[in-house]
């Protein structure tokens, strides 16, 4: 079989791609920050010191949004000349044999739903398994959940999922004893036990999806290209339900194409690593990518949060190649479903991201990889920058009204205001109408050339609920910029003062009725206020500045109903039936994601388990029935405790027995499931003891226990 090996870009060739696309941002930048200086300079007295401080935020808010536009400017380029001859994807073309090697498949997870996660590994395997060689594929759950119920409820969804599908010997299930250093973490520990195993190593979030073809085509670029150590797919958001995630998913897959095809014109071998839906080969990975210890503690210091930016720099500096395979496609995620749930995934987001400030000047790094770092930090920082930009705008407009000289040229009717400056209209509206143009032109151009494909362009509902949907987006988008710039700011300055994020659980999917009244108001109460009281005051004291300002404070103001309105999926799903927000993968779907929502509707439909059973029962399983108390036994690693510690085990079975788990905290329970003296025992003297000695709740269990028993165990857990 013959192999199209991608190998790295001619270098001059490489050069003369970063130099045009640097060379942009540096010329857009210059152009923009002349035009804002010239507006600044109103008289012969030159910049005063608030104007001076204007100025200089206004260099990096521009070229930030000016890495974004010539981002998309490089996609469009290579978009409409037929694609980018420089790409990784050509090393296994669609349909062609694929030369595969041993792969390890690995899912961390912490505390996830659990039907979401097995059923979707379920599809996964099943579509791995439809191809050849899919004896080169393992499989592993590699779990950190902390609560005894998911505890159990994973192992016996993995049981029932390897009888149901002949996966014992290629599924494996890993439950860690202490979750160090959390996902990253997780997967070195793996690596350090099963790592020696395999050649490749493909990670998937909770929520990933992958199917078997682009498992097997990664493989095979990784086996054509030796010097690649990294490969990231570009995963599509599917599975909307609330109008938000429907909002998210849309534009990810209309305004994606554009911007990665940019990102791979001119990163090539240096691309960025994602933490997901992404193959890696292993062994460099664990001779180069571990993790250093920041100086000082957290949160800026301590351990790496945002893990994935710093093992591709550390891959690239070893020598060795990052892609993004930016056109395969079958990789799949799910986003957040609502606005605050958005938010608290950003708040780890920035704090692991805002780490990366020690790391920009790490000897070795690649300067692609420098930049990488940046822009990461810039993602979050640009918020409180924006924020203070506007804030020292209002200020200063103030001052221009209020000391405005008589000169006609300074009088403020004969002029107008842009972010805070009073000047000449044409020269105002140059300036506007340049940031204008780089924050939605982009937009354009995308719809634009999904409207020329018109097989594609069937899959968004056709042309006209295209073009519908996109304008709703803009306007959706433009809502929620105000909103995210709040959320971040609070995050930099949260993290700046030194406190910390935990690791909470990721919540994938919206209540039906989505964020209450209570939530939202405690959560965008002080934007709104923020928002009013800023609004009110400029349309006071400075009436046109206000005009131009509205956009901002109508996001602010109207937070609070906007974030209710977008997390209801009864609005979600009106807005499918409308043809609002359709994506291909929804109109068309892959038969793995059509299985999977086949697959999840069945499990959901199942009654929950008895009431005053369900705070426990997962521990109620793993005591009472003898499959379930066997399989968690022999997935334990066998240990001696101390004198001590055996007699505290001890007391803690006699007065579960005697007293129910009711009164038990969260770690006596995970320290009984984790002996396994103690699970055998307890499940021994529970059905040996006189009922009278068992604690009523131990009672209403066993009576309860033959009804359970006939439910399918992975349907009970939502």
């Amino acid at each position: 079989m013959k192999m199209l090996a991608t190998e790295t870009i001619d270098p001059a060739r490489l050069n003369r791609r970063r130099f045009f696309f640097f060379s942009s941002i540096f010329v857009l930048t210059c152009l923009a920050t002349w035009f804002a200086a010239d507006l600044y300079w109103r008289d012969a007295d030159g910049l005063t010191g608030l104007e001076i401080v204007l100025l200089l935020l206004f260099v990096p808010l521009f070229a930030h949004i000016a890495v974004g536009f010539c981002t998309a400017l490089a996609g469009f380029y290579v978009i409409n000349r037929g694609g980018d001859g420089s790409r990784i994807s050509r090393a296994a073309p669609p349909g062609e044999p694929y030369r595969l090697a041993s792969t390890a498949v690995v899912m961390p997870v912490y505390n996830e739903d659990v039907s979401r996660v097995f059923e979707g590994l379920r599809v996964v395997f099943s579509s791995i398994q439809e191809r050849a060689g899919a004896e080169n594929f393992d499989f592993f759950i590699l779990s950190d959940s902390n609560q005894p119920n998911q505890w159990i409820r994973e192992e016996v969804a993995w049981v029932e999922l390897c009888k149901q599908v002949g996966g014992f010997g290629k599924i494996f299930y890993r439950k860690r004893r202490q979750a160090i250093n959390k996902k990253a973490g997780n997967v070195a520990d793996f690596l350090r036990r099963w790592g020696k195993n395999y050649r490749y190593m493909v990670v998937l979030d909770a929520d990933s999806v992958m199917t078997g073809d682009t498992l097997a085509r990664l493989v095979t670029m990784m086996e054509a290209n030796p010097s690649a150590g990294i490969i990231q797919t570009a995963p599509r958001v599917v599975r909307g339900e609330t109008l938000y995630a429907r909002l998210q998913s849309f534009a990810n897959r209309l305004y994606s194409p554009l911007y990665l095809a940019g990102l791979n014109y001119w990163q090539q071998h240096e691309a960025n690593y994602w933490g997901h839906n992404a193959i890696i080969r292993v062994q460099p990975f664990m001779d180069h990518c571990s993790l250093p210890d920041l100086p000082g503690n957290e949160p800026f210091g301590g351990r790496i949060l945002s893990h994935d930016f710093v093992e591709a720099a550390l891959m690239r500096k070893a020598g060795w190649a990052v892609w993004l395979a930016f056109d395969v496609d079958g990789s799949y995620e799910e986003g957040p479903p609502t606005i605050i749930e958005s938010a608290k995934r950003d708040r780890r987001w920035c704090q692991g991201n805002l780490q990366h400030t020690w790391l920009l000047t790490t000897r070795g790094f690649r300067p692609a990889n420098r930049f990488h770092l940046l822009m990461g930090v810039m993602a979050y920082v640009s918020s409180p920058l924006w924020l203070l930009f506007l804030m020292l705008s209002t200020i200063e407009m103030i001052n221009v009204t209020a000391f405005a000289k008589p000169d006609p040229a300074y009088a403020l009717a004969d002029t107008t205001s842009l972010f805070g400056y009073t000047v000449a209209v044409p020269e105002s509206l140059t300036l506007f109408s340049l940031t204008m143009l780089l924050l939605f032109v982009p937009k354009v151009v995308s719809v634009v050339v999904m409207l020329g494909r018109t097989e594609e362009v069937a899959g968004f509902g056709g042309r006209g609920r295209l073009v519908v949907s996109a304008v709703l987006e803009t306007l959706g988008s433009m809502l929620l910029a105000p909103v995210n710039m709040i959320f971040n700011t609070k995050f930099v300055i949260f993290t700046v003062l030194g406190q910390g994020v935990g690791w909470v659980t990721q919540k994938r999917h919206a209540d039906e009725d989505g964020t209450d009244w209570r939530e939202a108001i405690i959560t965008h109460g002080m934007s709104t206020v923020f928002g009013l009281v800023w609004g009110i005051s400029s349309l006071i004291l400075i009436p046109v500045f206000f005009a131009w300002l509205s956009p901002v404070l109508a996001g602010l103001v109207f937070s609070i109903p906007v974030s209710i309105f977008l997390s209801k999926a009864s609005f979600g799903r009106r807005a499918r039936e409308l043809g609002i927000f359709l994506t291909p993968e929804e109109t068309q779907p892959p038969a793995e994601l059509v299985q999977l929502e086949r697959n999840l509707e069945e499990c959901y439909r199942h009654l929950p388990p008895f009431e005053p059973l369900r705070a426990d029962y997962g521990l109620m399983q793993a005591v009472l029935d003898p499959y379930i108390n066997a399989t968690h036994v022999a997935l334990l690693r066998q240990r001696r405790p101390s004198a001590g510690a055996r007699e505290w085990f001890a007391t803690l079975q006699a007065r579960l027995l005697r007293e129910g788990p009711g009164r038990f905290t969260t770690k006596e329970k995970m320290a009984l499931l984790m002996d396994p003296q103690s699970m055998i025992r307890l499940h021994r003297e529970l059905w040996s003891l006189p009922s009278e000695s068992l604690a009523e709740w131990w009672r209403l269990a066993m009576r309860q226990y033959n009804v359970l028993a006939a439910v399918p165990s992975t349907a009970l857990y939502r």
